[in-house]
C-alpha cells in the first residue's frame, strides 16, 4: 500500500510539475481538466448516478464547462461575484451541510446533490486556473495552504488529540488536529514572506497579497480562516463518501483514491482565495 502511495505521488508530481511551470498555461488547463473530469465523475457516482453512461457524462460535461470557461480566466472583475458566491456557498451551505451530517445528505433530491457538486468542482477549477494566470507562486502558495493544514493536522492530532471534531463524520479528526493545522499555516507564511524577498521578479504569493490587501491583523485572520475551510471541505467529502458507504471517491489513483479524495480541502480554499485576494 505504501509503495502504491509512492509511485502514484511520483507520477502525479511528474505530470503535474511541468504542467504548472511550463510557460504557456495550456499543458496546466489540460491536465486539470482531466483531474476535474474525473472528480465530476466520482461526485455523481458517490450520489448515486451509478450508471456509467451518466457518470461519465457528468464528467465529461464538467470538463467542457470548465473549457468553456477559459476565457474568463483574465477577466478578474467579471470573475469576483463567482468568487464571493462560492465564499458565502461554503461558510453558509458548508455548515448546513455537516450539521445534516451523513444522515441527512441522502434526503436532498439527488439532481440537487449533483449541481451542487459539478457547480462547487467548477468555481474550484477556474479559481486554479486564475490562480495560474496570477503567477505560479501565487498558486502554489494557495495549494501549500492546504497540505501544511493538512500534514499540521495529521501529526498535531496524533500527538495530542483528545476531543473529537466531527466524530460521526471523520473520527480520526480532533480540535487540536485542526489548531495544529492552523498553526503550521502560519508558520508557513510568514517562511514564504521571509523567502519572497529573495525573489524580486516572481509572481506575488497569496499571503503577500493578503498583507498588503488587508495588513498584517487583517493576515492573521484569513489565514485560519482558510485553515478552517480547508478543514470543511475535508468534511464535506467525508460526508458526502459515508453517506454513500464509499471509503474512498473512487480507485483512480492506487494507495490514494479517488481524485476528490486529494482535492477535496481545495475545493473552498481556490476561491475563497481569490475572493480574499481580489477585494
Amino acid at each position: 500500500m505504501l509503495g502504491q502511495r509512492i509511485v502514484t505521488a511520483i507520477v502525479l508530481l511528474a505530470l503535474l510539475l511541468p504542467a504548472l511551470f511550463a510557460a504557456n498555461p495550456l499543458p496546466f488547463q489540460m491536465l486539470t481538466l482531466a483531474m476535474i473530469g474525473a472528480a465530476g465523475w466520482e461526485w455523481a457516482r458517490l450520489n448515486g448516478f451509478v450508471g456509467k453512461a451518466v457518470a461519465m457524462g457528468c464528467g465529461l460535461a464538467l470538463g467542457l464547462a470548465c473549457w468553456l470557461a477559459t476565457g474568463l480566466v483574465t477577466q478578474s472583475q467579471a470573475l469576483a461575484p463567482l468568487w464571493w458566491l462560492a465564499l458565502g456557498g461554503w461558510v453558509i451551505g458548508g455548515a448546513a451541510a455537516l450539521r445534516m451530517g451523513p444522515v441527512g445528505w441522502p434526503r436532498l433530491p439527488s439532481y440537487l446533490r449533483l449541481l451542487l457538486g459539478l457547480l462547487l468542482l467548477w468555481l474550484a477549477w477556474l479559481a486554479m486556473a486564475r490562480g495560474r494566470a496570477i503567477g505560479v507562486n501565487f498558486l502554489l502558495s494557495i495549494m501549500c495552504i492546504v497540505w501544511t493544514a493538512d500534514i499540521a493536522a495529521y501529526f498535531g492530532g496524533r500527538a495530542f488529540g483528545r476531543r473529537k471534531l466531527a466524530p460521526t463524520i471523520s473520527p480520526g479528526k480532533s480540535w487540536e488536529g485542526v489548531y495544529s493545522g492552523a498553526l503550521g499555516v502560519f508558520a508557513l507564511a510568514f517562511a514564504w514572506m521571509a523567502m519572497e524577498r529573495h525573489w524580486p521578479d516572481a509572481s506575488p504569493s497569496v499571503f503577500a497579497v493578503l498583507h498588503q490587501r488587508w495588513g498584517l491583523l487583517g493576515l492573521l485572520v484569513c489565514l485560519p480562516g482558510l485553515t478552517a475551510l480547508s478543514v470543511v471541505g475535508d468534511l464535506f467529502e467525508s460526508l458526502v463518501k459515508r453517506a454513500a458507504g464509499a471509503k474512498d471517491s473512487s480507485q483512480l489513483l492506487p494507495g490514494h483514491g479517488g481524485v476528490l479524495d486529494r482535492v477535496d480541502a481545495l475545493l473552498p480554499v481556490l476561491p475563497v482565495a481569490m475572493a480574499l485576494t481580489q477585494w
